[in-house]
């Protein structure tokens, strides 16, 4: 057996070692920290079929003979979305608060971003204090600062778009500035031996590298603040988590399907547009 074979195998068996030994670790931890949780898998088996029982009685009552009749039809499509006059206003409410929120929340966190990377040249306070803020932006969960503006601002879109434009200036903020650190060096050098400015290095050598994570970032963000946005209306924070809650409440069964349904809807053809305009501009694929 050649030196090479030797080394491999004694590779091999250091891998397989440590992979075990975290599997390990991870397995007492994910024990323990169940223990201490009060997690019984026997418990999420038994009542598991109440679930399916909930769901199954949000499920529409519709008979084929009179589908498509009017909406004083019981059993019809007609009579099952009685309440789309209230609800399709709602869920374009939504989708304004998860745009506008994102849409400033990139503005924001791309100038935080280069301030706040290690290569940018910024002074050393000046990044600590960037990350410290953006980390407290990100640690308080919407639903959190949600409440916090409605308690201030009343019921109504306002506080949904603050808490929505605030968690994520604290997440893009670093997504931006990790893409920026991982960007090459060499660009940047050679503006600098040519005498450009702090702003040229910037504009010509670090922008055109981190333009398409930039933009990717974006994209799934206002995909997860167009989900977001559904649950803070249910601290009273806009849109169609309102509508939601309410149907909840009132056992209004086949109204939660058809607000769930709607949002699901939305999400996958917003997920689709993202996906398309994500090609189109970083990729350069024309469709």
């Amino acid at each position: 057996m050649t030196d090479f074979e030797h080394y491999y195998q004694r590779i091999r068996r250091q891998q397989k070692r440590d992979t075990l030994l975290w599997s390990l670790l991870l397995v007492a931890l994910y024990l323990a920290a169940g223990k201490v949780a009060e997690f019984n898998l026997v418990t999420v088996w038994q009542s598991l079929p109440h679930f399916f029982d909930y769901l199954g009685q949000t499920l529409p009552v519709l008979h084929l003979p009179v589908l498509f009749a009017d909406g004083k039809t019981e059993g019809s499509l007609a009579w099952w979305g009685y309440r789309l006059h209230f609800q399709l206003p709602l869920i374009w409410e939504t989708l304004q608060l998860a745009l506008s929120s994102t849409l400033i929340a990139v503005g924001i966190a791309g100038v935080l971003a280069f301030f706040a990377a290690d290569n940018t040249q910024t002074p050393r306070s000046l990044r600590i204090a960037i990350r410290a803020f953006v980390a407290f932006l990100r640690t308080m969960p919407e639903l959190a600062w949600a409440v916090m503006f409605v308690m201030a601002f009343g019921i109504g879109a306002i506080p949904g778009f603050l808490a929505l434009a605030l968690h994520t200036i604290g997440s893009l903020t670093k997504l931006f500035y990790e893409a920026i650190e991982s960007a090459s060096d060499k660009p940047v050098r050679g503006l600098a031996a040519c005498g450009a400015s702090k702003l040229q290095r910037m504009r010509f050598a670090f922008w055109p590298q981190v333009k398409p994570a930039f933009l990717s970032y974006s994209f799934m963000r206002l995909e997860i603040n167009f989900r977001s946005s559904t649950i803070l209306g249910l601290v009273g924070a806009g849109g169609i988590g309102q509508e939601l809650m309410t149907n909840i409440k009132l056992d209004r069964y086949d109204q939660v399907s058809m607000t769930l349904l709607l949002i699901i809807v939305v999400v996958s053809l917003l997920d689709t547009l993202s996906g398309w305009l994500r090609r189109r501009v970083v990729e350069g694929v024309k469709a």
